[in-house]
């Protein structure tokens, strides 16, 4: 039975703790624990996903444990090929050093910065002899590495494995052999290679770390894990806008998920939540507004968080445009008597670019042909279109653009 002292870090949002007993143990002893998190700078970006496992470090640190936070600047230039069904491409020193850079200033929005030693790979691998490789690799067999089940797949499917992909697990449990680990946290895809730092722990003598696995959180399409490569996740260093309307657009079965996984609202509350979503009392759409609200404050503060919200209102519940939307100037062209066109054409992938709404011209021609760009309330299908003074360009869900025409304005004033 958990200690009741500790059961909402041991109980709420865990997979599966290896082993229970020795961490409670641990816990009691009244030693500083060493908490491992490691990640891979592959991508600069955090999301809810990396959330659910970082907010459980936050609680521990608040316990007075220490976070010994590993940059793997050394196997991200293999890549973990966990959920991979191909080799993964190897990422250049430049690319991971920017990686991590972003990835450290949103790692600290959730984790305490204070009680957190930073760690680069580079440290021991750098210095690695040949006699050292060797000996790390004697201690595992291919059968054992087979085991894990992204590699067992993809060699019965007789899809390509490096020697390099199967050296990541035996890395990374390393890691935990030069920081005396006391407990690894991970993603539950993530239990193989923590159970080999585990193991090679044993092999030379240190205490086996424990394995603190958290669930994968499903991303907004409500099918698969939240993933950058999907398109499916919610960045914590998104604006508050668009963090509130991406969480209003997951499935109605993920709401209690994320209130459990990635919020700070009671357990009795989120009983309450379930019992009300099973006999059908309870408003979906004021459930989920509360959850969004939630999620925006823990990262952009309470007014950011109802700013967003008032921004949803008016916007996907009142059809309203935006008053503070963004506005570009049209530059009118004047005819024979004088007068400014109401019309001018304009290439609107070249305009949504300029205007931030889309980072390259390539995505603009995406959001194009997705039908995701509209004027006026009706969607384009072409790049010219013909826009007056006051038109609306909305692109996606959330961004607006209107056009003003400043010259022609001031010529209707001066000839009214």
């Amino acid at each position: 039975m958990t200690d009741t002292r500790f059961a909402t870090i041991l109980e709420r949002g865990v997979a599966e703790i290896i082993t229970e007993a020795e961490l409670l143990r641990l816990l009691n002893s009244g030693r500083i624990l060493t908490l491992k998190q490691g990640f891979d700078p592959s991508a600069p970006d955090i999301h809810l996903g990396h959330v659910v496992g970082l907010r459980k470090l936050r609680q521990f640190q608040e316990l007075g444990h220490k976070v010994t936070l590993i940059v793997g600047d050394w196997t991200a230039r293999i890549g973990d090929p966990s959920g991979q069904s191909a080799t993964r491409h190897m990422l250049s020193p430049n690319e991971i050093e920017n990686n991590a850079q972003t990835y450290l200033e949103q790692f600290f929005k959730v984790v305490d910065k204070d009680k957190t030693e930073i760690r680069w790979q580079s440290e021991w691998f750098s210095q690695f002899t040949l006699d050292e490789v060797i000996r790390l690799t004697s201690k595992f067999t291919i059968a054992q590495l087979l085991a894990r089940e992204d590699f067992n797949k993809r060699y019965g499917s007789g899809n390509p494995i490096s020697l390099t992909e199967m050296l990541y697990p035996l890395l990374q449990g390393y890691d935990s052999i030069v920081i005396q680990a006391d407990v690894e946290f991970g993603g539950i895809d993530q239990k193989f290679n923590c159970l080999v730092g585990r193991e090679l722990q044993q092999s030379t003598g240190q205490p086996p770390q424990q394995v603190f696995l958290v669930p994968l959180l499903i991303g907004t399409d409500g099918h698969q894990k939240m993933s950058k490569s999907l398109n499916n996740q919610i960045g914590v260093a998104e604006h508050p806008r668009e963090i509130y309307g991406k969480v209003m657009s997951i499935p109605d079965p993920l709401i209690v998920d994320y209130f459990e996984l990635v919020t700070d609202v009671p357990e009795e509350e989120i009983a309450e939540f379930k019992k009300q979503l099973k006999s059908r009392s309870v408003n979906l759409m004021n459930l989920k507004k509360r959850l969004a609200h939630e999620i925006v404050r823990q990262f952009h503060g309470k007014q950011a968080a109802d700013e967003a919200q008032e921004y949803f209102t008016q916007v996907f519940q009142k059809r309203e445009i935006p008053k503070e939307t963004r506005t570009v100037e049209l530059h009118g062209v004047v005819d024979i008597s004088g007068k400014i066109e109401v019309e001018v054409q304009r290439d609107i992938t070249s305009l949504i670019v300029e205007a931030g709404l889309a980072k390259s011209r390539s995505e603009a021609n995406r959001l194009l042909a997705q039908g995701a760009i509209e004027v006026d309330g009706e969607k384009v299908s072409a790049s010219l279109v013909s826009l007056k003074d006051g038109s609306i360009i909305k692109v996606g869900k959330r961004r607006f653009l209107r056009m003003v025409d400043s010259a022609k304005r001031k010529w209707e004033t001066a000839n009214s």
